[in-house]
């Protein structure tokens, strides 16, 4: 059995270096919503180090809101957006001695890719032939149609409703911060054949998170490895 272990990493919020030392993914911010090319720099050249996958975690510009506000940007402008962002991150990571594996879009712009299949195109148009980390909804359908690799993930640390979908984190029980019951849910998703289990790495106590879940999955018998490592070479 095998799976990956992710978290959002270069949004200046937590120890990126203590995180990359647990997870086996890192979605990198690439300056829309968090981050800076120094900061990208330094976390694809630790991830390069240690044998972290690197993903470009997309989002809207939006800094100010941290990403997690919906936008109603046109389709080109945020295709645009989208490749900008992968583009930067992908020179600063070859640069590092490592790639762009994957990428995942980030707050406001992954759920609403999830129903919206305009937006959900220009993420697809933007990222070149990228596998696409996310839940089920419009945009990982639009993924497999065009042929690319899709990569399911679920959340330990997040509640989900009767829908399947994540809690607004306004929401009573959208935020699991029991340690050990975030590292029991972690192997509970991964048990159902997940590519990925993510950690929030904006969360309080993030990277003791990180660690919870990755020794309990390992003591579950599984795997970790980094996404997209089948790619390589």
């Amino acid at each position: 059995m095998r799976v990956d272990l992710n978290a959002d990493l270069g949004e200046e919020v937590t120890d990126d270096a203590a995180l990359l030392a647990v997870v086996t993914s890192a979605n990198v911010a690439c300056g829309y919503h968090a981050g800076s090319v120094a900061i990208m720099r330094a976390v694809c050249e630790e991830a390069a180090r240690r044998g972290v996958a690197v993903g470009a975690q997309v989002s809207y510009d939006d800094r100010p809101h941290f990403g997690r506000v919906a936008l109603d940007v046109a389709h080109d402008t945020l295709r645009e957006q989208v490749a900008d962002q992968v583009g930067t991150l992908g020179d600063i990571a070859l640069a590092a001695g490592t790639r762009v594996r994957y990428l995942k879009p980030h707050g406001a712009l992954y759920h609403r890719t999830m129903d919206d299949a305009e937006q959900a195109d220009a993420v697809l148009a933007g990222s070149g032939d990228l596998p696409v980390l996310g839940m089920p909804g419009v945009l990982l359908d639009a993924v497999a149609a065009a042929g690319r690799t899709v990569l399911r993930e679920g959340f330990p640390d997040r509640g989900y409703g009767a829908d399947g979908r994540l809690l607004p984190r306004d929401r009573p029980g959208a935020l699991v911060e029991d340690r050990a019951e975030v590292a029991r849910r972690a192997v509970e998703l991964a048990r159902t054949g997940l590519d990925s289990v993510c950690v929030h790495g904006d969360s309080p106590g993030a990277v003791v998170a990180a660690r919870a879940c990755r020794l309990a999955l390992e003591k579950a018998g599984f795997a970790l490895r980094g996404l997209g490592a089948d790619r390589e070479g």
